[in-house]
């Protein structure tokens, strides 16, 4: 049984949400429901006032059902990372109590089963270990732009062994995950050199993160450079072309799969324990949220947001809030 919040006794049965019945282009089939039911915290969850959530590639892919198989039954709420307020907490729960200031990926798993309600809407719940305490340094819009983009960029340079000395080229090193992988490789993993891949115009931002070596893909062909790399971080699905910069012995990781062997193909699992380990970092702004100049949209602007993220020219990552 969950506890009874105290100064939140007025939860309503209903949230705000925006909801799609079909699979489809999600800017097509995503609608605004004032009426979906507000879910109940299980024994390990707590129930969440969202103040902010972001938008991910993720939502697009599972919304024209890429992996309806495993996907949690229609009708769906999108959004997988939040951040907000608990209100209510199941009797498990030790980590977290009413009044929290909380954020994280609400899904365990991304692919399989992810759950009904998600994050674009006025409530929705997540199991305690995939959440972490709101750095107090960081604004709601900035905590909700992390965990998705945090995490993946975490646990892929775990997989590829990264450590202190070894060189790294981030494939894509100005979007959600990429301008993460460029931060933590040098602050938390100790890079000796970071090199990253943007377009013309976001060169500039690739050496604010921490790049040395910045590449404008529109004029240079990184596979060609005579430098060679001890990882390639691949953010944009270039791992056939990633393998041809890494040294002898060096390792690539794409997070698009399916990936060229030998490259590995990576997916995270959502962990409330990475965000807790990068808080001091997070906290001290060694790494920084990167938010997209358009960031963030109101509410109402759910549809033209994912349009914008549609696009694939995003900076940095796309956040929704002002959610009533």
């Amino acid at each position: 049984m969950a506890n009874t919040p105290s100064s939140y006794s007025t939860i309503p049965s209903n949230t705000k949400a925006w909801v799609y019945s079909q699979y489809g282009n999600i800017e097509e089939i995503l609608k605004f429901d004032p009426n979906v039911p507000t879910p109940h915290p299980k024994k390990d969850q707590v129930l969440i006032k969202v103040v902010a959530a972001a938008l991910n590639p993720i939502d697009t892919k599972r919304a024209l059902g890429y992996f309806k198989d495993t996907d949690s039954p229609l009708p769906t709420v999108p959004g997988y990372d939040v951040a907000g307020v608990v209100v209510n907490v199941g009797d498990q729960v030790k980590k977290f109590k009413i009044g929290d200031e909380v954020y994280g990926d609400i899904n365990v798993n991304s692919i399989n089963d992810p759950k009904t309600v998600g994050s674009l809407a006025e409530y929705t719940v997540a199991e305690e270990k995939v959440l972490a305490h709101k750095p107090s340094s960081l604004s709601f819009v900035e905590a909700a732009s992390l965990p998705i983009a945090t995490i993946t960029a975490y646990q892929g340079l775990e997989k590829v062994e990264f450590s202190s000395g070894k060189s790294i080229l981030v494939l894509g090193g100005a979007g959600g995950v990429g301008s993460l992988v460029i931060q933590l490789a040098k602050h938390v993993f100790g890079a000796s050199r970071i090199a990253a891949t943007a377009s013309t115009s976001k060169l500039e931002l690739l050496k604010k993160l921490g790049a040395d070596l910045a590449i404008d893909y529109t004029k240079e062909n990184y596979e060609e450079l005579a430098e060679k790399f001890d990882v390639v971080y691949d953010a944009v699905g270039e791992s056939e072309r990633g393998l041809k910069a890494v040294n002898e012995g060096g390792k690539v990781v794409t997070i698009v799969p399916p990936g060229t062997p030998p490259a590995i193909p990576f997916g995270l699992t959502s962990d409330g324990a990475v965000l807790e380990k990068l808080k001091p970092y997070l906290e001290s702004g060694k790494v920084k949220p990167i938010l997209d100049p358009k960031s963030p949209f109101p509410f109402s602007q759910t549809v033209e947001a994912f349009s914008h993220l549609n696009t694939n020219r995003a900076i940095g990552k796309i956040v929704i809030h002002h959610i009533p």
